[in-house]
């Protein structure tokens, strides 16, 4: 993380903490790098005067502030200390030394999927702790990502819904960041854990290609994409892809948990670390389940003509209707996966078991072969033998 010096304007001591260097600077007041009489470091955001004035504001603070307390688990920056009557109130939480994830990616490029796994799944047990505790991010992204030398950190929990310039507001919403705000905060309906998983989503995509999986522009491109089309998932691993386009589902409800997305994204990770890939499988809890790769699978419209090509090549032009209709039950997936093989008539069954069988010599038949050889061998010579001599005997008659 980039570190200024003190401004002139900047306060240098805060509660028991001694400020040294600015950190960063957004909508909601000023980050600064300090640490107690101890020596223990934080990250303490003094916020902005004219918000201080606002009481409405003070209110929202203190409660999202009480609500950060008690959150548990070492996924996140640990709330260390705050003042909410100051005549500017401040938070002081954990420092955590290390890149974002945001400023990885833009200086590495992106991560394998071992490691996007890896880091999604200790960033959704660190979602499962804020939720227990009864708070919703409403501003997961990139850049609240801290990729500290003992695991991923989650910074700025619950405060971020009363930022301002450095998120994007509109009357009636929530606020947060385009590209990673779900639908139903774009529409300005209630926020719910299911709002951190699309974001959580989104910022797996990514880590993964590098760009926001609803691509570039302004504010309002991206809020209308958010909510009408679907995510760019094109870049991802396969073995991702899944369970990231199940967190991306417009209907919060069709969006897995974060105890499901902890232990999926933990399976992937050690799948991926060791090098064996797998197909999908369909898993009862819902979430797909990457077991190896895949070809490339047509959507949309493509889909449909394929599995109708597919269909038509599996019933063939002179099967039966009822070859046909079994045939599509198992694309369908009728039968909850059972596959039963359609009847076949006895010529269909013989064919099959006489299809493709290398003749096998009988015993005998290479001897008869090689007599009849021979034969032929012996009566050519003969023959040339009995040319011979017949010219001979013409010759001493001359």
């Amino acid at each position: 993380m980039a570190m200024m010096r003190l401004r002139r304007e900047d306060p240098r001591v805060v509660g028991a903490f001694r400020l040294h260097r600015r950190l960063g600077a957004g909508g909601m007041g000023v980050v600064y790098l300090g640490a107690d009489k101890r020596g223990q470091r934080v990250a303490l955001k003094v916020i902005r005067p004219e918000l201080a004035e606002d009481q409405e504001f003070r209110s929202r603070f203190a409660r999202e502030v009480s609500a950060a307390r008690r959150i548990r688990g070492g996924c996140t920056a640990r709330l260390v200390a705050a003042d909410l009557e100051a005549e500017r109130p401040w938070f002081a939480t954990q420092y955590v030394p290390g890149p974002s994830l945001h400023d990885k990616v833009a200086e590495n490029g992106v991560l394998p999927a071992a490691e996007v796994a890896s880091i999604g799944a200790a960033l959704a047990d660190g979602l499962v702790a804020v939720h227990e505790a009864g708070v919703v991010h409403r501003d997961l992204k990139p850049s609240n990502i801290l990729l500290s030398p003992k695991g991923p950190r989650i910074i700025d929990f619950g405060i971020a819904w009363a930022t301002g310039a450095s998120t994007l507001t509109h009357v009636g919403t929530a606020v947060g960041s385009p590209g990673f705000l779900a639908p139903e905060q774009v529409r300005g309906a209630a926020v719910t854990p299911a709002t951190d998983v699309f974001a959580f989503g989104a910022t797996l995509a990514y880590a993964a290609t590098a760009d926001s999986p609803f691509g570039q522009g302004s504010s309002e491109v991206m809020l209308y994409r958010v909510v009408h089309e679907e995510p760019d998932l094109g870049g991802v691993p396969d073995a991702l892809a899944p369970l990231v386009s199940a967190c991306l589902a417009k209907d919060p409800h069709e969006r897995p948990s974060t105890v499901q997305l902890s232990e999926r994204l933990a399976e992937i990770a050690a799948r991926e670390a060791r090098g064996i890939g797998a197909p999908r499988v369909p898993r009862a809890d819902g979430i797909p389940k990457a077991a190896g790769p895949r070809p490339e699978r047509p959507v949309g419209r493509r889909a449909e003509e394929y599995a109708q090509q597919r269909t038509e090549r599996r019933t063939g032009p002179g099967s039966s209707p009822t070859g046909a209709r079994s045939s599509a039950a198992r694309q369908t997936g009728a039968g909850r996966g059972v596959r039963t093989p359609a009847p076949r008539p006895p010529a269909a069954r013989t064919a099959v078991r006489t299809a493709g069988r290398t003749p096998v010599a009988r015993p005998g038949g290479a001897k008869r072969r090689l007599l009849r050889q021979r034969l032929f061998v012996f009566v050519f010579v003969t023959l040339i033998a009995a040319v011979c001599i017949a010219a001979l005997q013409g010759c001493h008659h001359f």
